[in-house]
């Protein structure tokens, strides 16, 4: 495993990070408007996948509070207990989404952060989390009453590092420059939608990233597994088939994403490899990327990851797989 600074911090974590959405099936109730999350392993089917990352020498490890409204932070927590020694990793949980059906049951409000922020440290069992990253603009709370919050939550030691997901450039610089002028702890790091398929994020926030010294840590660098296999009309998980995230991500650009799935799957063939391993390893190839997110719920899954570390991929293939790109429209990631 190879392992990188975040960002300009101090703190190393590996080229790649686990992330543990699948992990942990909710016992919550559902509410109308509830996010489902039938598609989630349980907790003895999702421990192998955290033993497998760790023993591949992962350190690096994400979830969020809103993940089986909390049962994907408890399940990691506990296999980190039984696994490794907390303060040899890394872990990033995420605040905003809804986690109760309440009016103040989501958003980044001093209300919720603080809440939530001891009941993530709870699940997870853990004194600190070393990174911790709000899940999206929040539109309703003003932005200095989250980013002192934040603040504050860091210098109770309760957090080490501050992240960012998904927004606009401009909403990410504005945040930036309010910490700067009152030296509240800043982001470190950005968690944005980025793959072959949607590179929109190279235009803007991927260039400020790069100007301000902030670590990338791209979630879905396989659009939902469409970079992991030949092109197909129907969905073939109960995931693919129940996330209407994802198809609202997908279904309006179907023209312009498949013949990039089909040059992948191409280049994959030639080279003798799963087309996950081509997907990764150009993404691996950009500088500003510090650790893409995956999600593991096959065995082989973690392993092609760790290999494309080690694909070189050359500036003729990198050329091959980009030149088919179209613009896309703002991803609803955004939303």
């Amino acid at each position: 495993m190879n392992y990188t600074r975040l960002g300009t911090t101090g703190m190393q974590v590996s080229r790649i990070c686990l992330g543990c959405m699948s992990y942990g099936k909710s016992k919550v109730t559902p509410w109308p408007g509830m996010l489902s999350w039938s598609w989630t392993l349980t907790e003895e089917d999702s421990r192998p996948f955290i033993k497998r990352a760790l023993d591949l020498g992962i350190n690096f490890f994400d979830t969020a509070n809103v993940y089986s409204i909390g049962d994907s932070e408890a399940v990691l927590g506990r296999a980190i207990r039984d696994f490794a020694r907390r303060d040899e990793l890394v872990i990033a949980t995420k605040v905003n989404g809804q986690v109760r059906p309440d009016p103040n049951g989501r958003g980044l409000s001093r209300k919720a952060i603080l809440c939530e922020v001891d009941k993530s440290l709870q699940r997870l069992g853990a004194d600190y989390i070393d990174l911790y990253i709000i899940h999206r603009f929040d539109y309703e709370t003003p932005l200095a009453e989250t980013l002192e919050t934040l603040n504050d939550v860091v210098r109770a030691g309760k957090v080490r590092y501050l992240g960012a997901s998904s927004m606009y450039a401009w909403q990410f610089m504005k945040a930036i420059g309010v910490q700067r002028s009152n030296q509240w702890a800043p982001f470190v790091s950005m968690q944005n939608y980025y793959n072959l398929l949607y590179r929109e994020e190279e235009r803007e926030m991927l260039r400020l990233c790069a100007s301000e010294g902030i670590g990338v840590t791209p979630w879905s660098p396989l659009a939902r597994g469409r970079l992991a296999r030949p092109w197909t009309e129907q969905p073939e998980t109960e995931r693919a088939k129940s996330d209407q995230f994802a198809q609202r991500l997908y279904t309006k650009t179907v023209d312009i994403d498949k013949p990039i799935i089909d040059r992948v799957n191409d280049l994959a063939k030639k080279r003798g490899i799963p087309p996950s391993q081509i997907a990764l390893a150009w993404q691996f190839h950009k500088p500003v990327v510090t650790s893409p997110i995956i999600g593991a719920t096959k065995p082989h899954h973690l392993d092609d990851a760790v290999a494309a570390l080690s694909i070189k991929l050359s500036d003729e293939e990198i050329r091959s797989l980009e030149e088919l790109y179209q613009p896309h429209p703002p991803s609803e990631a955004f939303a």
